[in-house]
Parts: structure tokens; C-alpha cells; sequence
């Protein structure tokens, strides 16, 4: 049942009784899941492709073999990058404790993958089901040892440094100096880097810098090439993109993208 309200679709789960209820569907690429809320926390895995996930508080960006955390009543909407088969699990609230109540990237391992795709066999897990409360237990140590990523994009709310934020989010490939940007939005680069510190919870520098990798990586996932991708995000050369996507995922890119479609 999804009931509109002004923070978007209340998408209230019909089950009162699982522990937990899944969800399989794949999607094309530049599909949009409208603004939403639900009333259990949500994991969501992409085994291929590449999600954006936007919130009130910043955006994350899902490559595939990787998921997302959005706990209960996170209003949240969702972009595809690339054909994307997404696989999700629905929790009751606090079943994962172990889990911010916030969202966040996590790294997926070889055991709760196969766990995932097992239980989106079902339409729903109970621990009263013998076989499935073990499932159930499995999944939960799982989440006790799950890695977050640093995958997330803060957002900004001062009018300054919103304004520059918004205008590198238009143009990531924009290579002007936050003193030439400064020019334009009415504050000092001194305000400006002093706001993203304050706003973001870091340097204006590493915020570009999240910016370009979250948007090579939607170009990557739609088709293009590494050094286009670079490029078209803002870096200056594809060895400098290559470097902050192997600090981030421990792998080159053509190696990172060529073991998820192998999967």
C-alpha cells in the first residue's frame, strides 16, 4: 500500500508478520524510482550495474557487487545507470543493530551475496520457519562484520555554498579553481571552504573529488570508456581517475567492471 505524502510515497509493507520481505526486479538504464519512504530499514544490492541513491542528507552512488543501507522512513529516490538487477531486502525496524541509522555503501562479501540472492527466492523470511529463521540468523552475523564504503556525497545547505555545489553537479567536468567559482556565487573562497567543512564534514577538494568518481562511475556503468568517463567527469587525465577508483575499490576499473559482469 503507498499512500502520498509530502515527503514523497509512503510505501507501507503489507506483511506485519516476516522478519524479513524481499524484492527482485531488474531495471534499464536511466530508469527513476520517485521519491519514497518505507516502514522497514532496506538493504539494496545491485549485482550489476550502477545506482544513485538521493536523500535529504546527500547522495551515494551503489557500483555494482556493492549495496545500500536506507533505514525506516529514510525518504529517499533512486537512479539507474546501466541495466541494473537489483535485489533488496526488507527488514523490521532494529532487527539490524549492528547497521547505522543512516545510510551508507557497504561492501558486499562472497557469503551474504549467495545469502541475498537465496532469500530473494522468497517473497518473505519468518523466523517461526524452521529453515528460514537459520537463513534469518545467517544473514544478521552477516551485517554484525559488513564494511561501509566512503561512496557518499554530502550535501550542502547554505545558499553560497549551495550554489556552488549545484553548479558542479550540473557541469562535473567544470576544471575552474574554487577561486574562479567564487567569483560567481557571492562569498569568498575562505566562506566557501569554511561552509563545506562545516556542512559536508570535508574539504571542498574532497567533495570534488567524491563528485568526479561517483560520475565516471554512472558513465562507466551506461558504456563508456575509462578515459571518456574520466574526462567527461572533470579528471584531468584517465591515470588520475584510475588512482581514486583503485583507493576506493581496491581495483582498476576495466578489472573492477570486468569481474561484476562475470559474476
Amino acid at each position: 500500500m503507498s499512500q502520498k505524502r509530502q515527503n514523497g510515497y509512503f510505501d507501507r509493507s503489507r506483511d506485519r508478520k516476516s522478519e524479513i520481505v524481499t524484492f527482485s526486479h531488474e531495471y534499464a538504464s536511466g530508469h527513476r524510482i520517485p521519491l519514497h519512504f518505507h516502514d522497514r530499514d532496506q538493504l539494496v544490492y545491485a549485482s550489476r550495474g550502477v545506482m544513485t541513491i538521493h536523500t535529504a542528507r546527500g547522495t551515494w552512488v551503489v557500483p555494482p557487487q556493492r549495496a545500500v543501507w536506507i533505514p525506516a522512513a529514510v525518504p529517499h529516490k533512486i537512479r539507474i545507470y546501466g541495466s541494473v538487477a537489483m535485489r533488496t531486502l526488507y527488514l523490521k525496524p532494529r532487527l539490524a543493530r549492528a547497521l547505522p541509522r543512516d545510510c551508507c555503501v557497504v561492501n558486499i562479501s562472497s557469503l551474504l551475496k549467495e545469502l541475498i540472492l537465496h532469500a530473494c527466492t522468497a517473497t518473505s523470511l519468518r523466523r517461526s520457519v524452521g529453515r528460514q529463521r537459520h537463513l534469518i540468523v545467517l544473514i544478521l552475523d552477516q551485517f554484525d562484520v559488513i564494511q561501509a564504503m566512503p561512496l557518499q556525497l554530502p550535501h550542502v545547505s547554505d545558499p553560497r555554498a549551495a550554489r556552488v555545489a549545484e553548479g558542479l553537479l550540473k557541469n562535473p567536468s567544470d576544471r575552474r579553481t574554487l577561486s574562479q567559482i567564487c567569483k560567481q556565487c557571492g562569498a569568498s573562497k575562505r566562506t566557501i571552504e569554511r561552509l563545506f567543512q562545516q556542512e559536508a564534514g570535508m574539504t571542498f577538494g574532497k567533495w570534488r573529488q567524491q563528485l568526479r568518481l561517483m560520475e565516471a562511475m554512472r558513465r562507466l556503468a551506461e558504456g563508456a570508456t575509462v578515459t571518456n568517463a574520466a574526462l567527461e567527469a572533470g579528471y584531468s587525465t584517465a591515470s588520475a581517475f584510475i588512482a581514486m577508483f583503485k583507493t576506493a575499490l581496491r581495483l582498476t576499473p576495466s578489472a573492477y567492471f570486468k569481474s561484476a559482469r562475470l559474476q
